[in-house]
């Protein structure tokens, strides 16, 4: 008798003691009926090799200094974003054989976003977000770009020992982006008619950039807007002296 049928017996024959223990006894125990049997995972092809190579390139887990850009104190909100973007081209068009890290986009237009900021008509780089996305108390810059050909890159940056560091870096046919907490959720159009893609970009701290920790095919659904039980990150123009909230007049 294996270990698992001898589990089964014992369990069978304290059952029945339990129901002989309790007859005439209305406020006895009674049995709550066969308990169905735990079955693990079952694996296939156990013979299989190992994996040669990833299942799919996210680019993601690389990280790149972002040569040049820095700010008083560290502070993320003083950074221009299109002075990052254009640091980033510069870097990629001065080394071709540039790391894993280092965007691959093409990006059109940045002559159009002016000397300084974004919003203004043209510009592919769109008004930053500011995110605390991996819990040091501190926001992370959240960029989107648009792209040629209805594409949209999405990177987050975050100042490491006083360098401007890019900790996520993508680029989809995006339908919407958003934050949930700590995690930067991207919808994106899929192959199949009436479904899309949900990726979850979430903050490993073992790797130090924001990792894709959730990938699902999703049938849409009419647009619901959900409850929000996180703070919303915060979208503003870029400004070089940032904006102060009054406070209230001392009593």
């Amino acid at each position: 008798m294996n270990l698992r049928r001898a589990c089964s017996v014992a369990v069978a024959v304290g059952a029945a003691a339990v129901l002989v223990g309790g007859c005439g006894d209305s406020g006895g125990l009674r049995s709550a009926g066969p308990t169905p049997t735990a079955v693990g995972p079952a694996r296939l092809w156990p013979t299989l090799p190992p994996a040669s190579a990833a299942a799919q390139d996210y680019d993601s887990g690389h990280t790149e200094v972002v040569k040049g850009i820095t700010a008083p104190g560290d502070d993320i909100r003083r950074v221009d974003p299109v002075a990052v973007v254009r640091a980033q081209e510069a870097a990629a068009a001065a080394s071709p054989s540039a790391s894993p890290g280092t965007s691959k986009d093409k990006i059109v237009g940045l002559a159009d976003c002016g000397a300084k900021g974004t919003g203004k008509s043209g510009c592919p780089v769109l008004n930053a977000y500011y995110q605390d996305l991996n819990g040091d108390g501190k926001d992370e810059l959240v960029v989107g770009i648009r792209l040629p050909k209805g594409q949209l890159a999405v990177r987050c940056y975050m100042f490491e020992q006083h360098r401007l560091t890019q900790i996520m870096g993508t680029s989809d046919a995006i339908v919407s982006v958003e934050i949930a907490g700590r995690d930067v959720i991207l919808r994106s159009v899929a192959d199949l008619p009436g479904y899309e893609y949900r990726t979850a970009w979430s903050w490993d701290s073992h790797q130090r950039a924001m990792l894709p920790t959730r990938d699902e095919i999703l049938r849409t659904a009419p647009a619901t807007v959900p409850p929000r039980s996180h703070p919303s990150p915060t979208a503003v123009p870029y400004a070089a002296t940032p904006t102060t909230t009054p406070s209230a007049p001392a009593p």
